[in-house]
């Protein structure tokens, strides 16, 4: 597979607003911006034509730019607030591309900031996934650090299964335990009629790309951003 074969886009969105940690996309980690790992690691993808900041900020526009991603637009405020979802950043960015530039990706590749430790083999090898398979959706996902059955609700001040159905009793060794895995938000890959034409924003058949946990810190507290810049640190 090469860059000449596939119209294959990357998108990282990154809002200017965060209130975890104020400026978190910018803010340097292992000597460089958050941002900076999700585009270096993107760009050096054989298979992405496009990598394209989403952003409503200037300065992490001009920081995109600087570390080499394109940033052709800025994204409205209305599609940049706390309680937007996915979709119309999608929406946004594919029409404007279609409208601006009458470029129409087949695959996009939806690359988060806050999860800097992916690498560029992660990303192949989910393209790959979605090439090979034609799944709606390839989502990343790594093991569960704490599993399921053993995790509790409190009701009335006492401990209740969160799990229904489930004897707690017969799977009180950890070995007896099923493999559970969990979204780490490193890499979403879908086609772009998916999202245009089906409408389906993480929906439809999902096929998972599997990631051990050192390269699945989805940054989001304090704790997130050091442990992960220790892992970066190692790289």
């Amino acid at each position: 597979m090469n860059k000449s074969k596939q119209k294959i886009l990357a998108i990282i969105p990154a809002r200017g607003g965060s209130k975890g940690i104020p400026g978190k996309n910018i803010k340097i980690i292992a000597g460089k911006p958050l941002l900076a790992w999700t585009i270096e690691t993107a760009l050096q993808s054989k298979s992405i034509q496009r990598v394209i900041v989403s952003t409503d900020n200037d300065t992490i526009g001009k920081i995109a730019k600087e570390y080499g991603a394109e940033v052709p637009f800025m994204r409205p405020k209305k599609y940049a607030q706390d309680s937007t979802s996915d979709m119309p950043v999608y929406l946004h960015t594919l029409n404007w591309l279609a409208e601006n530039e009458n470029y129409i990706p087949e695959i996009i590749v939806w690359l988060r900031p806050t999860s800097p430790l992916r690498t560029a083999e992660d990303i192949e090898n989910a393209i790959k996934i979605m090439c090979n398979e034609n799944p709606d959706w390839v989502r990343s996902v790594c093991k569960v650090e704490h599993h399921p059955y053993w995790m509790y609700e409190i009701i009335d001040n006492k401990l209740k299964p969160v799990t229904k159905g489930i004897n707690i009793s017969d799977y009180l060794q950890r070995q007896l335990l099923p493999d559970v895995y969990r979204l780490n938000g490193a890499i979403d890959i879908v086609k772009a009629t998916t999202i245009i034409s089906d409408k389906l924003m993480y929906s439809g058949e999902m096929t998972p790309y599997i990631m051990p946990y050192d390269r699945s810190i989805d940054i989001d507290t304090i704790l997130d951003f050091k442990l992960a810049e220790q892992l970066l640190l190692k790289k």
